[in-house]
């Protein structure tokens, strides 16, 4: 079936023949639906913090960053910027020559509102010694677009989102990257004053995030008093999928060599397992805002970061107790009490023995932990929280998408279209034992969550296999609480027009 130029590949990706026949087999099969026992709601699954509670939190935070432990912002950041622009791109292919849709007109109604228009405008006089005015003037609206898109231009079409300028300040233009920094200040700054951002980027992005960092590093050290750690990585080769046609045939290109493409967001799981931290908040890299509204997103930051660290330091000391060999009935009562009503973790049946429930509680409390912030739905149902049956029976809050949920059980979709939350992705992550070793988190990944997808190359169809997404089933075996946040906390640059919004602006 492999060819000897199949084998040569596999080897250069670090992929074995049995992760592709296991991935061909799916193709084939297919994935499980996820069996959902309710939406997570205030009611059940989602907790809603009152004000004295959250100040308990915020000071354990606080506590945790005053005693030397080490914290991370992880930075999913190799996407593209083409998705942002696809609305430009139709009109630059339309066959009309003046803005038309509602979206073209805004767009050039407000371009001097965006970030980017004093290089959009330097550009424009380079390459056509006009102005973006005197074009517009003129009816030269696509060759405006094009100096903003084109690789002859500011080549935004073919950017990584990380680098595109999206805020205007006095002392001079930000990028997301530029907010990411800054925003780690208010919540993930140590007693060191260090603060430490991971981004993960694609291989043709790396050597641009390393040149705008090194040029404005020192000037945000010097203006917000901290030093920063950054550093990067890419999506490991090995996490790639193979492609299969219509038949669930291996895909092949045109010279005859396999098609392989990105897993998806889902493998980052193990870049996420190679930072060395004990807490990691994951935010995604368009999710920013400018200065003046930092503080209410850090606010809600350091508020889920408290409740995560409280129960992580509650659970390890059940952990210690359980492996001490001396745990009592009653503590033992305590803890199955913890993993049912603050966990969520339910069961059925009756434990035999004290040994079968000391063995039942060290699988479910022995695992990583994560805080995720969730906003009310005020629109479309998209994915969120759900409390979900898992592979050994047990039922616990997880993170679903529409892809995982079965349109032919009424039922779930019932549950789909009345959940009350979506998931911003605002997550916190403990990432190590009682014994304060760094847990394996691909060992806690449900291979089983991933999904199919359908694509085209070259004309023809194909289909695509998505690995376990990173919030969703690679994180399936993870200890979970939601937590409510509010919608203001939630900004993100989907299109360019979203920079138009008052909280970009």
């Amino acid at each position: 079936m492999y060819t000897q130029q199949d084998l040569e590949l596999l080897r250069e990706k670090g992929i074995s023949q049995d992760q592709i026949d296991t991935q061909l087999d799916y193709f084939s099969t297919g994935f499980p639906y996820l069996s959902i026992v309710a939406a997570a709601s205030v009611e059940r699954g989602v907790l809603k913090i009152g004000e004295e509670e959250e100040k308990v939190y915020l000071d354990a935070w606080q506590d945790f960053l005053n005693s030397g432990k080490k914290v991370t912002k992880f930075v999913p950041a190799s996407g593209a910027a083409s998705r942002m622009f696809k609305d430009l791109f139709a009109f630059l292919e339309a066959d009309y020559e003046e803005p038309s849709t509602p979206f073209e007109k805004e767009f050039f109604d407000r371009i001097q509102q965006f970030a980017f228009f004093g290089p959009l405008d330097e550009t424009c006089k380079n390459l056509f010694e006009k102005d973006v005015a005197t074009l517009c003037k003129e009816g030269r609206y696509k060759d405006v677009v094009s100096s903003l898109l084109s690789p002859g231009g500011m080549d935004y079409g073919n950017m990584p989102k990380g680098l595109l300028l999206f805020h205007k300040y006095p002392e001079g233009n930000r990028t997301p990257v530029g907010e990411h920094l800054t925003e780690g200040t208010f919540y993930a700054k140590n007693r060191a004053e260090e603060v430490n951002v991971h981004f993960t980027v694609s291989p043709e992005h790396k050597e641009m995030f390393e040149l705008l960092v090194a040029a404005r590093k020192l000037n945000y050290e010097f203006k917000l008093g901290a030093t920063f750690s950054v550093s990067y990585s890419i999506q490991k080769p090995a996490t790639d999928t193979i492609a299969v046609d219509m038949n669930n045939e291996p895909f092949r290109n045109e010279d005859g060599s396999l098609l392989f493409r990105p897993g998806g967001h889902g493998a980052l799981i193990e870049n996420l397992n190679d930072i060395d931290s004990d807490v990691i908040f994951i935010k995604n890299i368009d999710n920013v805002v400018p200065d003046r509204l930092k503080e209410n997103e850090a606010h809600y930051k350091r508020l889920l970061a408290g409740i995560l660290v409280a129960m992580q330091k509650r659970t390890h000391n059940y952990l210690n107790r359980l492996e001490s060999g001396e745990a009592t009935r009653d503590e033992l009562a305590e803890m199955l009490a913890f993993t049912e009503k603050e966990l969520l973790i339910s069961h059925s049946g009756q434990f035999a023995s004290n040994e079968e429930l000391k063995k039942y509680l060290k699988r479910k409390l022995d695992r990583p932990f994560r805080v995720c912030g969730m906003v009310k739905n005020e629109g479309e149902p998209g994915g969120g929280p759900f409390i979900v049956v898992n592979a050994d029976g047990t039922a616990s809050p997880q993170i679903l998408e529409s892809s995982q949920i079965d349109k032919n059980d009424p039922a779930a979709m019932e549950a789909f279209r009345n959940s009350s939350h979506f998931n911003p992705v605002d997550v916190v992550c403990g990432v190590k034992c009682n014994q304060g070793n760094k847990y394996n988190l691909t060992k806690f990944v449900d291979r089983n969550t991933g999904f199919i997808s359908y694509k085209s190359k070259n004309g023809k169809e194909l289909k695509a296999l998505e690995l376990p997404g990173l919030w969703n089933g690679a994180m399936s075996n993870w200890n979970t609480i939601f937590v409510e946040v509010p919608v203001s906390t939630f900004n993100p640059v989907k299109t360019v027009n979203d920079l138009l919004r008052p909280e970009h602006q």
